[in-house]
């Protein structure tokens, strides 16, 4: 056998020995419903299936930020359509500071003081927002302003009817339904062990609905919308894809969710039912917080 040859082979059993070796400690896996592990690129091509993509996220996870920009850029890169990008992180009273300084209008400096960032901004979002800016893609503040749903919170739906009409083009239109019944909204009431009561069920709701109505308001013919957010806010296709539905008809939803555990190579498949891909992390991955 040519040195060459012996050579290239030589090579190519040490990669696969040296990948099966990584691949028993995986960084993260994505599963689906079914318990089949994809790769990452197999998630890339069903979103490019996909109207609206729900990227569930650990607010903390240093994996979901990471692997949300990457499928942002590879979305970004398909010229059939355009790719925006929605963000629970941004209030909707805050697009105009987006849209100025992506338009050049204010500074990097101007704009990171004035925009209410989260805390964790440098490192999780920031890399996606600049993204964004350098591309020239669209992105929108979906959430309702922080203000308003602590006052649903503290004084129920109500508390909007009272608002200006310049106030209420920051949220969705009301009078907004709720399903108190929901499963997730159930759930998160008895992990408040009752505190806040149907307040805290509306406060939800007033961000869910809000993110929904932003989402739709901003999809054209020919758009394709990520929409990065807490995974609570879409799985089980209630919270924000409940909204959606209860508005329109018609979109290709995918649903991501982040979840962490002991050991990415064996969990019960009941952790994967609350999304169509299911990103698991390992319990001891550094997170940014």
């Amino acid at each position: 056998m040519p040195i060459k040859q012996l050579l290239t082979l030589t090579l190519s059993a040490v990669f696969v020995l040296a990948f099966s070796k990584a691949d028993d400690k995986p960084a993260y896996l994505l599963y689906t419903k079914d318990a089949e592990i994809i790769s990452y690129s197999e998630l890339t091509d069903r979103a490019l299936k996909h109207d609206l993509i729900f990227f569930g996220e650990l607010h903390n996870s240093a994996i979901a930020h990471w692997l949300q920009y990457e499928l942002i850029r590879d979305l970004a890169d398909d010229p059939a359509r355009n790719t925006i990008i929605g963000m629970e992180m941004f209030e909707a009273d805050q697009q105009i500071l987006i849209d100025e300084y992506f338009s050049g209008a204010i500074s990097q400096s101007s704009f990171e003081s004035e925009a209410r960032l989260w805390n964790n901004y440098q490192t999780d979002y920031k890399p996606i927002v600049e993204f964004a800016r350098s591309s020239d893609l669209k992105l929108i503040a979906t959430n309702i302003p922080r203000r308003y749903a602590s006052s649903v919170y503290r004084d129920g739906l109500e508390a909007l009817d009272s608002l200006s009409p310049a106030a209420k083009r920051w949220m969705a239109i009301l009078p907004i339904e709720v399903d108190k019944e929901l499963p997730s909204y159930q759930n998160m009431l008895e992990m408040a062990h009752g505190h806040g009561g149907d307040n805290l069920i509306y406060a939800q709701a007033v961000k869910d609905a809000t993110m929904a109505h932003f989402i739709i308001l901003n999809m054209g013919l020919n758009n394709r919308l990520i929409h990065l957010n807490g995974s609570y806010h879409s799985n089980d296709r209630e919270g924000i894809v409940w909204y959606i539905n209860e508005m329109v008809s018609g979109y290709d939803i995918l649903t991501i969710n982040t979840i962490t555990v002991d050991d990415p190579l064996d969990l019960d498949p009941e952790k994967l039912q609350s999304a169509d891909i299911t990103l698991v992390v390992p319990a001891s991955m550094t997170t940014t917080y």
